[in-house]
């Protein structure tokens, strides 16, 4: 339950992470199962932690686009279903607007833990501004010129895999399990990056696009010379050196499409921009090119309902309405400039 202006009401999440951990990734049927199951007492919750009613709401906002249609068509049809009960307007939303806007969520309740972790309780960003957009399924930057879709334009993206992608993928061939970004985050913490030094993917700044296939498959190969390592400081020596050129292209490419737009202020989006060295990168580098920064709390980096919710508040406060014709779709509204593969560009 968000207001207009991002103050966050509630913001419940049910958790599928250990659900999918058995299978070392996201299972699309179970997924879909599991938010059947769970989307009626979760928006209960919701209602009850903000001390609000269905008469108290505005209007219902809904994920439908992209993502796993099965999964989607659960919550597309639960939104459906509130809004012609109650006579509310009914908004869909892109899950990638969502997640550039999820920077002007107002988390009153996480204030002391935000000071505790140095995250900025400073005031949202002013448009425009360039946003890393990185999480399981996506890496792109875009520049964000407004908090409509068609006012963000993609600058550059991943050929290939995502970087949350690579995280995971990663993760599993080091015998660390799923999901891989947290864990990877925690032991390079405790690494030495220089030990295994690996070249930053794709990292030339002359262009935005990049691709982190192949400092997976040279990961892969580490583990098929040498085997599965199970001594502890060579696991964090590893997730070190790969976390330390995975993040150092992500700031490099990202500040320099802010200067080369001649925007003052970067963003950063997506499951991924919980990474602490990600954070602290983008946060330097941007600093000392004169360029603000802002990340959102961790509670709003990944998947979550009130980035939607507040996408949704600003469609709505634009008089926009979906009508019940309103489907699921795999495909983002974004448009995509970056083509997938290799080859000339």
């Amino acid at each position: 339950m968000v207001r207009d202006d991002g103050m966050v009401l509630s913001d419940v999440v049910q958790s599928q992470v250990d659900l999918h951990a058995r299978y070392g990734g996201v299972v699309p049927e179970l997924a879909s199962r599991d938010h059947a199951r769970n989307i009626d007492p979760v928006v209960r919750e919701a209602l009850a932690r903000a001390h609000v009613g269905l008469d108290d709401i505005g209007g219902i906002a809904v994920t439908h686009r992209p993502g796993l249609v099965g999964a989607l068509l659960v919550g597309v049809q639960f939104a459906k279903g509130i809004a012609w009960a109650r006579g509310l307007p009914l908004v869909g939303v892109d899950h990638l607007v969502g997640h550039l806007l999820a920077v002007f969520l107002r988390r009153p309740s996480m204030q002391d833990m935000q000071n505790v972790t140095g995250e900025s309780t400073a005031p949202p960003p002013a448009f425009p501004f360039v946003a890393l957009l990185a999480s399981g399924g996506h890496t792109s930057i875009y520049l964000v010129e407004g908090p409509t879709a068609d006012a963000c334009r993609e600058l550059g993206a991943t050929r290939d895999d995502a970087a949350g992608e690579a995280f995971d993928k990663v993760a599993k061939l080091l015998g660390l399990g799923y999901p891989g970004g947290p864990v990877i985050d925690r032991l390079a913490a405790l690494g030495d990056a220089s030990r295994f030094p690996q070249k930053a993917p794709m990292a030339s700044v002359r262009t935005l696009e990049f691709s982190f296939s192949g400092i997976k498959s040279r990961m892969a190969r580490y583990v098929a010379d040498h085997g599965v390592p199970t001594d502890e400081t060579e696991i964090a020596d590893l997730c070190a050196s790969f976390q330390k050129a995975v993040t150092e292209v992500l700031a490099n490419k990202l500040v320099q499409a802010a200067q080369s737009n001649g925007v003052s202020r970067v963003v950063l989006g997506g499951g991924v921009a919980a990474n602490r060295e990600l954070r602290e990168r983008v946060k330097n580098l941007a600093s000392a090119r004169g360029i603000e920064s802002f990340a959102p709390p961790l509670a709003s980096c990944t998947d979550n309902a009130a980035m939607i919710a507040y996408a949704g508040a600003a469609r709505l406060g634009r008089g926009e309405r979906d009508g019940w014709d309103l489907s699921a779709t795999s495909q983002t509204s974004l448009l995509r400039l970056t083509r997938k593969g290799r080859g000339a560009r």
